[in-house]
């Protein structure tokens, strides 16, 4: 029955599973994010690890950049099919929260 679909139905699969994936890097990033924030805002960690808080910075201002992209566009599919800011940003950001956690893990487990 989709033959005369079918490379439209392809064309929405691919979409829809970039959307699914992009989806769910960003639930990791905003847990492991909402996480490091509430560490990384207190000071008192921060002053202990300077190196990570500079790096969570830095994190904190792309994930507030890819956030405020997903307000612009409020359309799901269009925003994470269309933006290379979502597809590039999301697994760095994962990769730099997850440096964070370690380090922040090792301080904790010293004390």
């Amino acid at each position: 029955y989709s033959a005369p679909f079918r490379e439209k139905v392809q064309e929405w699969i691919a979409n829809l599973s970039t959307v699914s994936d992009m989806v769910d890097g960003w639930i990791a990033v905003q847990n492991l994010w909402i996480y490091m924030e509430a560490v990384f805002s207190s000071g008192d960690i921060a002053k202990q690890l300077p190196q990570e808080a500079k790096r969570f910075q830095s994190i904190d201002k792309n994930f507030m950049k890819i956030t405020a992209k997903a307000v612009e566009t409020p359309n799901c599919v269009q925003c994470c099919c269309g933006n290379d800011l979502m597809k590039t940003l999301l697994p760095h950001l994962t990769e730099q929260l997850e440096l964070c956690q370690k380090s922040l893990t090792g301080y904790l487990e010293t004390k």
